[in-house]
């Protein structure tokens, strides 16, 4: 069914857009929501008439949406996040970390605005703030390891452990090899005993 939008909606659209919904989504969530009205021929005429009544105002609208864009232009965030020895993040990271994040260089977003696939492990990942519907801006986002330290040492303790074990295999494995070859020259240097004649 086709509805128009009365709000933004991330993820389906803008407001004053038609979109096509499922039937139940629609009734049972949009319109008692009062998120969206059913897109009748009435209603599309009424929307065409407001929004040209509205244009000067929208045209503001994204103006002040390109001036917040602006001020996140070069944002690069790097997000600590506690990681396992395997390099798998305890929880993940997502747009509530990336609002908190822009929030602590000054710049107040809302979550809601923000879509970014979670973040599950370390790498690279791009959030993306949508201030319009014309108007989105991609923020890359690092997702780093906060006990990095403590994950390195542990990494170096284990490979130290390891490389002892393999000194002491090695050590072993030699003197075992010395020992026998030991062996082999003294029974090389055994004399052969002459067996007595039988006395008949």
């Amino acid at each position: 069914m086709e509805i128009i939008l009365k709000e933004d909606i991330i993820g389906l659209g803008y407001k004053n857009d038609i979109v096509n919904v499922k039937s139940g989504y629609g009734r049972n969530y949009l319109i008692p929501q009062g998120k969206g009205v059913i897109a009748s021929p009435m209603a599309k005429k009424i929307l065409a008439e407001n929004l040209k009544q509205q244009a000067h105002k929208l045209a503001a609208q994204k103006a002040a949406a390109e001036e917040k864009a602006a001020q996140l232009n070069g944002v690069a965030l790097e997000i600590a996040a506690k990681v396992s020895a395997t390099g798998q993040l305890y929880g993940s990271v997502g747009a509530n970390q990336v609002a908190e994040e822009l929030k602590k260089l000054g710049k107040e977003v809302d979550r809601k605005i923000i879509t970014m696939k979670d973040a599950k492990t370390i790498g690279d990942f791009v959030a993306l703030v949508h201030f319009h519907k014309e108007v989105t801006v991609e923020i890359p986002v690092k997702v780093v390891a906060e006990n990095a330290a403590e994950l390195k040492a542990a990494a170096e303790a284990e490979a130290a452990i390891k490389a002892a074990a393999d000194a002491k295999k090695a050590a072993a494995e030699a003197a075992a090899a010395a020992e026998e070859a030991a062996e082999e020259v003294v029974d090389e240097q055994a004399p052969a005993v002459e067996e007595a004649p039988v006395e008949e």
